[in-house]
């Protein structure tokens, strides 16, 4: 679905691609926004000429989608996604612009600075989730998840799982097998995009969430796996084990452990 997205009163045309989890925007729109020039299609034409002359990829590798004009059809139209339209911003020469582009350096900055000292990014990461409304001790909770998660990567790094797809069929396998629901299906439930989904996770899917990758990473441990293969049977069984705790409780409480809220829901209770 096209979705309407409001910058500064200004409407910005949208699309969500599901299956890659990545938004669209119309580049005509951000760039009438962010210059307010009263021909951006012109505008967008000669900068994208200009930034082909200077070999930038931006221009070349910018998709089109079927967006709704303003006259009710559905057009085709130049889009970007969100990294895409970062790098735009620094070629418009705007003072509209000027705060976007000291904002990407102070953020620059903050991550060369987190890379000298990773101890940085866990004091912003808890800073953030305290802005957001989050309890501290979601905070500790979630940041003890964090811990036993990369305890099970770097197990699966071990056992030469490969980063991307594999890392991404062995957590669909596993968070089936606790919460009944693959990961697309846990966000759907949740109704969450870009999202991650363990920020949107109640205190008690985020203790049986850490159980069955704490239980997964054991048992790889023990069993040394050599394959993908033998990998996802692992997932499986600790995803399990998790899962029928899961149950076990649904049983004494009365109702389903897996929930439908997500944070902003979570937060407003």
């Amino acid at each position: 679905m096209d979705k309407i997205q409001l910058f500064e009163s200004k409407q910005i045309r949208s699309h969500w691609d599901s299956e890659n989890e990545l938004w669209f925007f119309s580049i005509v729109d951000v760039i009438e926004v962010l210059t307010q020039s009263s021909n951006p299609r012109k505008y967008w034409s000669v900068l994208k000429t200009r930034l082909k002359s200077d070999g930038s990829q931006l221009a070349t590798n910018c998709s089109q989608l079927k967006l709704k004009a303003s006259d009710g059809k559905m057009r085709l139209t130049d889009v970007a996604t969100t990294e895409q339209l970062l790098r735009l911003i620094q070629s418009i020469p705007s003072p509209q612009v000027e705060p976007f582009k000291l904002w990407l350096a102070k953020v620059g900055y903050e991550r060369l600075e987190a890379m000298q000292d990773p101890e940085k990014s866990i004091d912003t990461a808890m800073q953030d989730y305290l802005n957001l409304g989050y309890s501290t001790m979601w905070i500790n909770q979630r940041l003890k998840s964090i811990e036993v998660r990369k305890e099970l990567t770097d197990e699966w790094e071990k056992r030469g799982v490969e980063q991307g797809r594999e890392f991404a069929i062995l957590t669909d396998i596993l968070t089936k097998a606790w919460s009944g629901h693959s990961v697309k299906e846990y966000k759907n439930l949740k109704e969450l995009k870009k999202e991650n989904l363990r920020d949107n996770m109640t205190n008690l899917e985020l203790v049986l969430n850490m159980l069955a990758e704490a239980t997964t990473t054991e048992i790889s441990k023990e069993k040394k796996p050599s394959d993908l293969s033998e990998n996802m049977t692992i997932a499986k069984d600790g995803g399990s084990i998790a899962g029928d705790t899961r149950k076990a409780i649904e049983k004494k409480i009365g109702k389903k452990v897996v929930s439908n809220k997500n944070a902003k829901k979570l937060l407003k209770e």
